[in-house]
């Protein structure tokens, strides 16, 4: 009998040893707690490093940070990203390279979309070709009396600028702006009549010597002028469907300098050759103009037409030149 006591009282020990030791084990486990704050900080309190380090290894985000006793804030300023991790006391800063993936509050960069916002881009840069001419104080193209040797042979006087620089500056998001740069106009003026220019007591006229001579017989000549331009543009976008093709309306003025000019004379007969001359011939060093410019997609055309005199005032005959032409290369 006492056996049996004895038995029963060493398995009844046994049996509530066995319960106790799963209770103390139901907390063990129940002591492992992930908690995450709102600014992202986690932190991971560890009972038994023995029987659960293997987990503890995946306690590295897929950023590589140990997520244990470590505090870290991430900010986000459109498409830049900046880390700041405290641990042990220091605290650094990282910041992610575009190829780097952050996780902000559970939400990956893939969720965001980054858009460039789109900026204001004129019509100024290229390559122009077009004609030339002179209009009369009446805005005449007829040249009569005094204006009669400025005569010009429309289809061979042309006109070619090189726009090389250009800025923008968009006023209204990117569909209205202004536009400046510099550019290079070269003008050619081919004179209707057998002369070409000269300068008597300070004031340019024609020179027909080589209309008189018999042993001359004139083929072409022409007055070539080089001016660095600089214009001030307001310049009009109208969507058409694709942001890269828009019908664009410019005006504004241009103000230019002369920097070289010449006259050239081709002859032949029995004395055949060619003259050249090198001089002002009292052309206005400084003018400004009247310019406007539509266009869309590969075609584009511009007008222009200085208020300045061709010729200083009181130095030569009063004429005004225009250009009108095509835009055949655009840099921008």
């Amino acid at each position: 009998m006492k056996t049996l006591i004895t038995t029963s009282f060493l398995i009844l020990f046994f049996v509530g040893t066995t319960i106790s030791q799963e209770k103390e084990t139901e907390v063990d486990e129940l002591a492992l707690k992930v908690v995450e704050h709102i600014d992202t900080t986690t932190t991971v309190q560890v009972v038994n490093n023995d029987v659960y380090d293997d987990f503890l290894k995946s306690t590295k985000n897929k950023e590589g940070i140990d997520m244990r006793r470590t505090d870290t804030t991430k900010f986000r300023f459109g498409n830049k990203r900046v880390v700041i991790i405290e641990k042990d006391g220091s605290t650094s800063i990282e910041i992610p390279g575009k190829d780097e993936e952050y996780d902000f509050g559970g939400n990956t960069d893939s969720h965001f979309t980054y858009k460039r916002k789109p900026r204001f881009r004129g019509h100024w840069a290229g390559v122009e070709w077009g004609f030339n001419g002179f209009m009369t104080p009446n805005q005449s193209l007829n040249m009569t009396d005094e204006h009669k040797f400025l005569e010009l042979r429309q289809g061979r006087s042309w006109n070619f600028n090189i726009n090389f620089m250009q800025y923008s500056l968009g006023i209204v998001n990117d569909k209205i702006g202004l536009v400046t740069g510099l550019g290079l106009e070269f003008n050619n003026f081919h004179f209707r009549n057998p002369l070409t220019l000269k300068v008597v007591d300070g004031i340019t006229v024609a020179d027909s010597s080589y209309f008189l001579d018999p042993n001359k017989n004139v083929v072409r000549s022409k007055l070539s002028t080089i001016n660095l331009n600089v214009p001030l543009l307001m310049e009009f976008q109208i969507p058409s469907g694709s942001r890269r093709h828009r019908v664009f309306v410019s005006a504004g003025v241009i103000g230019g300098v002369k920097i070289a000019s010449r006259t050239k004379i081709v002859y032949d007969g029995v004395d055949k050759g060619k003259d050249k001359g090198r001089n002002d011939f009292n052309l206005s060093t400084f003018r400004y103009g009247i310019t406007a410019r539509v266009g869309y997609r590969g075609l584009k055309v511009f007008a222009t037409y200085y208020p300045t005199p061709l010729f200083e005032k009181g130095k030569g005959a009063e004429v005004y030149p225009f250009s009108i032409g095509l835009v055949l290369l655009s840099f921008s």
